[in-house]
């Protein structure tokens, strides 16, 4: 089969598509034939081994030991090992791999039942295979770090991302009111989306714009976190899902110190893929609730220059590889 492979950690440039072999199916493996793929930032913080701590994670300190990237598929069963029992051949289904050794560049892949569900019915491969990564981490923040409401006045900052985009689907579903900061090149996509009120963080400053938040969504932290506490209502959520890693190691390492400081409450929400959240978001994209939106889709061949496009953060949604 042919598959996206790196041997070395570096730039885009250390990706290439070589003939491999095809993944053997294991007693309670699922060989799916990929139809789609899709790009998320993990792909190019793997694919550099930065930060440092990826390496130590996934393994591989000089090397990388993850050789085929990506963890978003949608695709057709066609094997199942003899303790299956979710799936058959023939099954459209969807799903991340991030637990299961990634592999997602390539036409073939073997992951476990827990990985993968059902694909929605009533939208393409390609839109399948943004949802798994980017739309559960939505989901976990608002519902488990968030603990959304209905009625609460949300804030998600990065809203026109691949996470931020689905992050303001789910909140308006939950029956939030919903603001979108964004550029201003992508305020015409919030307004499709569904968003309440959007902000154009270039015109104005989202901490000193007179309104205040039960729940901030951060899907682009690059500022202090401090600096949200005038938004922020008593008791309120600040939820870090990407950004800096910095910001990200401030929250995770001195985010109880910080809430008590500010008297809000902060976290970082460590995405934990599962069917069942799998199946909440099926049944809402064909309930008509939430819709992937895609920038672009690329061929198998061109996932450098897709992943060099998400590097850049120019991306308005998700990118999607077509296998």
């Amino acid at each position: 089969m042919k598959a996206i492979v790196q041997t070395e950690y570096g730039s885009p440039d250390v990706l290439s598509l070589q003939e491999v072999d095809k993944p053997i199916v294991t007693n309670n493996g699922v060989l799916v034939r990929v139809r789609a793929a899709s790009v998320n930032a993990g792909d190019w913080r793997l694919m550099r081994g930065d930060p440092f701590l990826t390496r130590l994670m996934f393994g591989g300190i000089l090397k990388p030991k993850i050789q085929i990237l990506g963890m978003d598929i949608a695709g057709c069963v066609e094997g199942v090992g003899k303790d299956v029992t979710q799936f058959q051949m023939g099954d459209q289904v969807f799903g991340d791999l991030s637990e299961c050794g990634f592999g997602a560049f390539a036409e073939y892949v073997c992951a476990t039942e827990a990985a993968l569900a059902i694909a929605p019915t009533n939208i393409s491969f390609e839109q399948a295979a943004t949802v798994p990564g980017a739309a559960l981490t939505a989901l976990q923040g608002l519902r488990d770090c968030g603990q959304i409401k209905f009625g609460q006045k949300v804030l998600i900052n990065g809203a026109s991302g691949g996470v931020g985009s689905f992050a303001v689907q789910i909140a308006k579903a939950l029956g939030a009111e919903v603001t979108a900061v964004c550029s201003t090149n992508k305020m015409e996509m919030m307004k499709t989306l569904g968003a309440d009120k959007i902000i154009d963080y270039t015109q104005t400053d989202i901490t000193k714009n007179g309104q205040d938040y039960d729940l901030i969504l951060d899907a682009a932290a690059y500022r202090s976190v401090f600096d949200y506490r005038s938004i922020l209502k008593d008791g309120g959520t600040y939820v870090l899902i990407g950004g800096s890693i910095s910001r990200l190691f401030q929250v995770m390492l001195f985010g109880s110190v910080i809430s008590r400081i500010m008297g809000r409450k902060l976290k970082c929400l460590i995405a934990k893929p599962n069917r069942s959240d799998l199946i909440i978001l099926k049944e809402m994209i064909e309930a008509g609730k939430i819709t992937p939106f895609i920038d672009r889709t690329y061929s198998l061949s061109e996932v450098p220059m897709a992943i060099r496009q998400i590097e850049q953060r120019q991306v308005r949604g998700k990118v999607a590889i077509s296998v």
